[in-house]
C-alpha cells in the first residue's frame, strides 16, 4: 500500500502536466539519478565501466533517438547504424580540422550533419512507408559504409578507414578514465532523455503519434505530414548521431566503418522492440538487456556446459546469444507488442491496487 497517489491533489496545470505525476516516481527517479551519480563510482571497477556502462548509456541514447523515429512515429528505419557512422565521422573532421574545437561542439556537430543526412534519407518517407521505407534507410546504411571506407577525406587520408582521437577534455576537464567518461556520457543522457520526454509531450510529440496511428486521419484534421515526419527523422538523427560521435570518442577512441555497420542498425532497432515501442523509459530497458544479455550468456553458457560435461564454444554462444534475440523478439510481437515498458507499468498497476483485487 505504498505506492498509492492518495491526498496527492493537483491543484495547477503545471503539477498536472508533470512528467511524473505521483510522488513516488519522482523520489524513486531522484534517488536513481543520485546512485548513478554517487553509488556507481564507488561500487564498480573498471570492468564494469568499460564493458556495461559506458556501452549501456550511449546505446541507451541512441535507441531513444531510434524510438522517436521508430516508436512515435511510426518510421521504420534500418538506417541507425549509418547515422551513428555520420555523426562519429563528422564530430571527427570537425575535432581534428579545426583547431581548438571543444569537444562539446564537436560531438553536438556530429549530431547536426547526422541531422542533414536523415532528413535527406528520410524523404522517401513522405511517399512511400512499411518495408519500403525500411528498404529507403538500408539504402543509407551501405551508401555510407562505402562512403567512409572508399572516400580518403572522411578519414582523414587513412585508406584502412580507421580513425582515433585522444586527449579528450570538457571544460578544462579531462575526460580520460573510465569514470570520467562514464560521467560525462550520463550526464548528456540524462539532458538528452529529458529533452525527448518533453519533446514527445508537447504538440510536435502528439502530431507524430497521430501520423503514426494514422496518417490520413492526421492530415484530415490538418496536420502536415512531410513537416511531422521529416522533424521525426530530423530529431531522430540528431540524438542518434551525437550518440555514435560518443560511441567513437568515449567509448571506443579508435575505430572502423565496420564499428557501424548494418548489425548495430539491427541491435539498435532490437533494443526499441524489446524495450518497448512508444516508451522513453523503453530505450533504456532495452539498452540494458541487449548489453547484459551477452555478457550473462559468456559466463552462464560455460558453466552450464561444465556442469553437464559439454564443452560449449565461443560460436556456439554468438549463435545462441542471436537465437536468443530472435525468440524474445518473435514473443514480445505477438504478446506484448508494447515491451518491457509495458510490463513495468503493469506493474506498477499492480502495486497501485495490492492488496486489493480491484
Amino acid at each position: 500500500m505504498f505506492y498509492r497517489e492518495n491526498g496527492q491533489f493537483k491543484t495547477s496545470y503545471r503539477a498536472d502536466q508533470q512528467i511524473f505525476a505521483i510522488a513516488q516516481d519522482r523520489r524513486a527517479i531522484l534517488a536513481l539519478i543520485a546512485f548513478a551519480f554517487v553509488g556507481v563510482p564507488l561500487l564498480a571497477d573498471e570492468y564494469l565501466f568499460r564493458a556495461i556502462f559506458i556501452p549501456f548509456l550511449i546505446l541507451a541514447l541512441a535507441a531513444v533517438g531510434v524510438n522517436i523515429l521508430v516508436g512515435y512515429c511510426g518510421q521504420i528505419s534500418l538506417g541507425s547504424g549509418a547515422f551513428m557512422a555520420v555523426g562519429a565521422y563528422a564530430a571527427y573532421n570537425t575535432f581534428v580540422r579545426i583547431e581548438g574545437m571543444p569537444l562539446l561542439v564537436a560531438l553536438l556537430s556530429g549530431g547536426f550533419f547526422a541531422t542533414l543526412v536523415g532528413i535527406f534519407f528520410g524523404i522517401p518517407s513522405l511517399r512511400v512507408k512499411g518495408l519500403y521505407l525500411a528498404v529507403a534507410t538500408l539504402a543509407a546504411q551501405f551508401f555510407c559504409d562505402w562512403a567512409f571506407l572508399r572516400i580518403g577525406w572522411f578519414t582523414h587520408g587513412n585508406p584502412s578507414g580507421s580513425v582515433s582521437v585522444s586527449n579528450l577534455q570538457v571544460f578544462g576537464l579531462p575526460v580520460e578514465t573510465p569514470l570520467q567518461k562514464y560521467l560525462f556520457c550520463l550526464v548528456l543522457l540524462l539532458l538528452f532523455a529529458l529533452l525527448a520526454k518533453n519533446l514527445v509531450r508537447s504538440a510536435v510529440g502528439r502530431e507524430w503519434m497521430a501520423i503514426r496511428d494514422m496518417d490520413v486521419a492526421a492530415a484530415v484534421i490538418g496536420i502536415r505530414p512531410m513537416y511531422a515526419k521529416l522533424s521525426a527523422f530530423a530529431v531522430s538523427s540528431f540524438i542518434i548521431g551525437v550518440a555514435g560521435a560518443l560511441w567513437g570518442f568515449v567509448h571506443l577512441g579508435a575505430w572502423e566503418p565496420a564499428a557501424f555497420s548494418v548489425d548495430r542498425s539491427f541491435q539498435l532497432l532490437f533494443m526499441v522492440i524489446i524495450g518497448g515501442l512508444g516508451s522513453i523509459m523503453g530505450s533504456f530497458f532495452g539498452a540494458a538487456f541487449i548489453v547484459v544479455l551477452p555478457i550473462v550468456l559468456n559466463q552462464l553458457l560455460p558453466a552450464l556446459g561444465s556442469v553437464v560435461g559439454v564443452e560449449i564454444s565461443t560460436a556456439a554462444i554468438s549463435h545462441t546469444e542471436f537465437m536468443v534475440f530472435g525468440a524474445l523478439i518473435v514473443w514480445f510481437l505477438i504478446v506484448e507488442p508494447h515491451g518491457l515498458a509495458k510490463l513495468w507499468s503493469i506493474a506498477k498497476q499492480k502495486l497501485r491496487l495490492w492488496p486489493f483485487p480491484h
